[in-house]
């Protein structure tokens, strides 16, 4: 079984519906009830598998437990898709939204690793953390965005470390720009027909999470054309 967060919407729906028309047995979780059925529904009819939608507030520590407690086994793959966007310069941001970024960029992820650790670290996971390029370079205009990022990425490298021994395994992913409702809530006005569609930085994804017996590819960086 697949679990893909943040997938309501974006790249996290885009990689739902690719896994079920190979028939992958998924859950899929998001903040957004009504927009997650509607993905999953639409996901229905390519697949004879299940496909489970589940509500969750990945910040909150009650609320991931609940999550995987409802889970009927255990995920081989999580892929974690969930996160928002806050920009402009820095004496423009307010407290509240700083503190929204944080928690649901940074806060989220060492929750929901924390959980996938606890519950599932002597077996042969793989935990997919999708963060962005802003992780790999600072941008003007995007401070608290870059430093969420940064803050995740070192979060995962450290992790990494401590699994040195375990089966599980993390994969750091950062993509580039893409089209999708990312921008308009985000408070940064952008002209993205040159971007990437969340359909072709899914596929690039899915291919690049293939692995061999003895090999995977640990971090894998998308950038747009």
């Amino acid at each position: 079984m697949i679990l893909i967060t943040g997938a309501s919407s974006g790249l996290g729906a885009a990689l739902a519906s690719l896994y079920a028309k190979e028939n992958e047995a998924l859950t899929l979780t998001g903040r957004h009830a009504e927009r997650l059925q509607t993905v999953a529904n639409a996901l229905t009819p390519f697949s004879n598998k299940t496909i489970a939608a589940i509500t969750a507030d990945l910040a909150s520590e009650s609320s991931l437990e609940a999550l995987f407690d409802g889970l009927t086994q255990a995920p081989k793959t999580v892929i974690h898709c969930a996160g928002s966007g806050y920009f402009g310069a820095i004496e423009t941001q307010g407290a509240s939204d700083i503190h929204s970024l944080l928690n649901n960029n940074v806060t989220s992820t060492i929750l929901l690793v924390r959980e996938l650790v606890k519950r599932y670290k002597d077996q042969a996971v793989t935990a997919v953390v999708v963060m962005s390029t802003a992780a790999l370079a600072a941008k003007a205009g995007e401070s608290t965005y870059c430093a969420a990022k940064w803050a995740v990425r070192g979060f995962i490298e450290s992790v990494r470390l401590e699994l040195k021994q375990s089966p599980m395994k993390l994969i750091a992913v950062y993509p580039g720009g893409m089209d999708t409702g990312f921008w308009p809530s985000s408070g940064k006005a952008l002209d993205t027909s040159s971007f990437m569609s969340a359909d072709e930085a899914a596929g690039m994804l899915k291919q690049a999470l293939v692995a061999t017996e003895h090999g995977y590819i640990a971090d894998i960086t998308i950038q747009r054309g």
